[in-house]
């Protein structure tokens, strides 16, 4: 039984992509690093600011990833007019509320720059539980971020949906024990499916509470027919 659904955010609760592309590209620039599209596509997969910061720029100190950080942040929040909500989102979130199903946030993004985002949309209220970058030590694929939310949230995995636009974030609550709808953003449906996503959907107008009940135990009758 359906008993809560966990959020990745940025592609899958707010088109935000594009701005992050231009704010780390305007972020690179100030330290004199290029980069090209290409390698860009590694700061969509879901990773924790600090790995990103590390993957581009070698080790760094604890308070150089603080300040790279910030700085590519307040980046970010130049462009945030830029970012919209994923179509029927909002509408999903409710239906879930209705239904007593519980909901979460699990985000590699910075406990400050989520904070912002979920309160710029007036989304705070509609989540039970909202985890970061900041509460776990490993980033997605890493499935601490997954567990950390089903524990926060006092369900079991197998009672649990994960819902995300990432390779990497796929990865994760797949080895966390989750069920993942995938959401076709950057990434196409084949790799979504490829990843280990049981349904893909480009956005939630049309997906119901019902189906995903219908996905969940489909997915865990598959996982229990014998052969």
């Amino acid at each position: 039984m359906l008993k809560a659904v966990i959020f990745d955010m940025d592609g899958v609760i707010i088109d935000s992509h594009p701005a992050h592309r231009e704010a780390w590209r305007a972020f690179f620039q100030t330290v004199g690093r290029s980069v090209s599209e290409a390698e860009l596509d590694f700061v969509l997969d879901g990773r924790k600011r600090s790995e990103v910061l590390n993957h581009f720029l070698g080790e760094l100190s604890e308070q150089e990833l603080q300040q790279y950080g910030d700085r590519k942040d307040a980046f970010f929040m130049q462009r945030s007019r830029q970012v919209k909500l994923i179509p029927g989102v909002v509408e999903l979130l409710d239906r879930l509320r209705s239904a007593t199903i519980a909901t979460a946030v699990a985000t590699s993004a910075s406990k400050n720059r989520a904070r912002d985002m979920l309160n710029q949309w007036q989304l705070t209220e509609k989540f039970d539980v909202v985890v970061t970058g900041n509460d776990v030590a490993r980033g997605k694929p890493d499935p601490s971020i997954y567990r950390l939310a089903c524990q926060l949230l006092n369900t079991a995995p197998a009672n649990t949906l994960a819902i995300e636009d990432a390779v990497s974030g796929i990865h994760a609550a797949r080895a966390a024990g989750l069920v993942c709808v995938g959401v076709a953003g950057h990434e196409s449906p084949h790799k979504l499916r490829a990843a280990g996503a049981a349904h893909v959907v480009e956005d939630f107008v049309d997906l119901s509470r019902s189906q995903l009940e219908g996905l969940l135990s489909s997915h865990r009758a598959s996982l229990a027919a014998p052969g």
